[in-house]
């Protein structure tokens, strides 16, 4: 049984795959700098079903290529635990999707934890830290112990969800998504606005497994359109503290314009104040939910309808369980949002 520690040995064949994730994570934003292209989505919010909660199953057992992994997880609180592969995996899951979802779309998301992680290893961003990976969404992906777990689901709910998730991780043992036979940036967020995007058009690099594809979700989605209003004074505000040096002197009517969309439907780049943002760059000035969006102005007061979640690269989680409850598969999901990859067992 390989180890992790074995891996960390045979890092230097890996240097050409590690220039190029670490340059995808360097992208900034246009025009606002942002920090690196987030792992996955924003944590979705975990919905509960509204039938009687089903009876507990017998939680499976961990499966043996993921039982003999170890990881060094670097907590919120600064503290590095070690795990194993499976107990991580299983505390991923439990933040990044809401465990009420098909267990097809679990077992991809499970997939897709594992993957990221061993990217993650092999990029050895952690390592200063004396750790592998972190439980920070914003750099790695988002984790949650089994008693945070059992808060946010309620009692009622944790033993049916517990062994939900687990199964998901037990029934996609050691399988990790390659390209070129290496585990690939599997990047995820929540929700489309029909179809995701290039990873050029987000991050400005081209990979060939995250390219634009149809996801089915729609308005069955939570918050799937939202709406954010700012007056002129606080569009101002934003962008002084910004500091982009835009011209926001006249009527407001006139303060954004030449907004251009990419082919998936998002904000490629808008102008304001005669300074250009790309979409995404607007979606963090503005606290959007997603780079699709509308702006339009009545009176000095701006309103942003936005479509959808995330930065839209990668796996659509709300995608995937629409496509597990229309009867795809966990592969067949991962091979709509991941073009081109491959399953491997221990990658």
């Amino acid at each position: 049984m390989r180890n992790l520690d074995a891996w960390r040995a045979m890092r230097a064949p890996f240097l050409t795959g590690l220039a190029l994730g670490l340059a995808l994570l360097l992208l900034p934003l246009a025009a606002l700098g942002d920090g690196p292209a987030p792992a996955g989505p924003e944590p979705t919010v975990p919905t509960l079903p509204a039938n009687p909660t089903p009876a507990a199953e017998p939680v499976p057992s961990p499966g043996e290529w993921d039982s003999g992994q170890a990881l060094r997880v670097l907590g919120r609180d600064s503290q590095i635990t070690e795990m194993s592969m499976a107990d991580y995996l299983w505390g991923v899951v439990a933040a990044e999707m809401p465990a009420s979802f098909e267990p097809e779309a679990l077992r991809a998301q499970a997939v897709c934890a594992r993957t990221y992680s061993l990217w993650k290893l092999r990029a050895a961003s952690h390592e200063q830290d004396g750790a592998d990976v972190c439980a920070d969404s914003s750099c790695c992906q988002a984790y949650l112990t089994h008693e945070d777990a059992v808060q946010r689901w309620g009692e009622g709910s944790a033993s049916v969800y517990s062994a939900k998730i687990a199964g998901a991780v037990a029934d996609t043992d050691g399988q990790v998504l390659t390209y070129g036979g290496t585990p690939i940036q599997a990047v995820f967020f929540s929700s489309a606005s029909g179809a995701t995007e290039d990873a050029e058009a987000v991050w400005g690099r081209a990979l060939p497994y995250l390219v634009s594809v149809d996801s089915p979700e729609g308005d069955e989605v939570p918050n799937y359109r939202s709406t954010v209003t700012l007056t002129a004074d606080q569009v101002k505000k934003l962008v002084l503290d910004a500091g982009l040096g835009a011209d926001l002197s006249g009527e407001p009517s006139g303060w954004f314009q030449g907004l251009a969309r990419t082919a998936s439907g998002r904000v490629a780049s808008v102008e304001l104040g005669g300074v250009s943002l790309s979409g995404g760059a607007a979606r963090s000035l503005f606290a959007l939910r997603s780079a699709c969006f509308d702006v339009t102005e009545q009176d000095g007061v701006f309103t942003f309808s936005v479509t959808g979640y995330g930065h839209g690269v990668g796996m659509s989680q709300y995608g995937a369980n629409a496509m597990a409850k229309a009867g795809s598969g966990w592969k067949d999901i991962l091979a709509h949002y991941y073009t081109g990859a491959q399953l491997q067992t221990g990658a």
